[in-house]
């Protein structure tokens, strides 16, 4: 199990939101829980310090490409990025330095996987640097993937035979636990367990961790198969229940 850090970009800034509160709709509504004095390359070398692989830069919204670009530039092959990412920039952002790109809406299109795009995003980047964010939010007892910065929602089920599916497409899954991203309230214990029972390839949970009881109960849920991000709960992110200095040393006895 994997410590993968985040560096969440909003309107230029590095920031920390609650993820359900994300609307163009109703854009007042936006509960900022962190806004960083220092730069995203900030962020980015801090990892490149403590070698911590594998991370996502996350461009919430327009006015973010030269915040990501300079975290890319700090860390060249790091770091993933993800946000408004497509068949037409895809390359642009691996030639810029990113390890893999992020995609969810240009792939899950009007509510349904759109095969081909699919097909041509991986012809075109290859399977091994593209990463699918699953990110979902519950109905029921169900997750359903959700689009365009968590709004909308998708016809599309996280389901075993989806997850097998997808899984052939890409290197790695992303997950965000839209309802509870951001608010600091404990993990969605049931979607650990079934990524963990589902997942074929490597996978991030992210959503609602607290501290390190909430990373060591990821590590025994997922059977040290789900690797995790914390966001709100981080010291360098403004938060007091746990610190970068502990993420990392848990990371460090847990990545064999």
């Amino acid at each position: 199990m994997k410590f993968r850090p985040c560096i969440d970009l909003h309107n230029g800034q590095v920031k920390q939101i609650v993820g359900s509160t994300l609307s163009d709709v109703e854009p007042s509504q936006l509960q900022t829980n962190y806004t960083a004095d220092k730069p995203a390359s900030w962020f980015a070398n801090l990892y490149r310090q403590d070698d911590l692989r594998g991370g996502h830069i996350i461009k919430l919204g327009p006015g973010n490409d030269d915040a990501a670009k300079s975290a890319l530039a700090a860390w060249p092959g790091g770091m993933q990025i993800g946000g408004g990412i497509n068949y037409d920039n895809a390359c642009d952002w691996l030639d810029l330095g990113a390890s893999h790109v992020i995609v969810t809406s240009w792939v899950f299109s009007n509510g349904q996987i759109d095969e081909g795009r699919l097909a041509d995003l991986v012809r075109r980047v290859g399977k091994k640097r593209l990463v699918l964010d699953l990110s979902c939010r519950r109905r029921g007892d169900d997750y359903f993937i959700v689009t365009d910065r968590w709004q909308k929602f998708t016809e599309v089920q996280v389901v075993p035979e989806v997850l097998e599916r997808l899984a052939s497409c890409c290197d790695e899954f992303l997950l965000h636990a839209a309802d509870v991203e951001g608010k600091c309230e404990g993990i969605e214990r049931d979607l650990v367990l079934k990524l963990a029972d589902w997942s074929p390839i490597a996978t991030t949970y992210a959503g609602g961790i607290r501290g390190v009881e909430d990373l060591q109960a990821i590590a025994e849920l997922g059977r040290g198969r789900i690797d995790a991000t914390i966001g709100s709960a981080l010291d360098i992110f403004g938060g007091s229940l746990i610190s970068y200095a502990e993420a990392v040393e848990f990371h460090k006895r847990n990545d064999l």
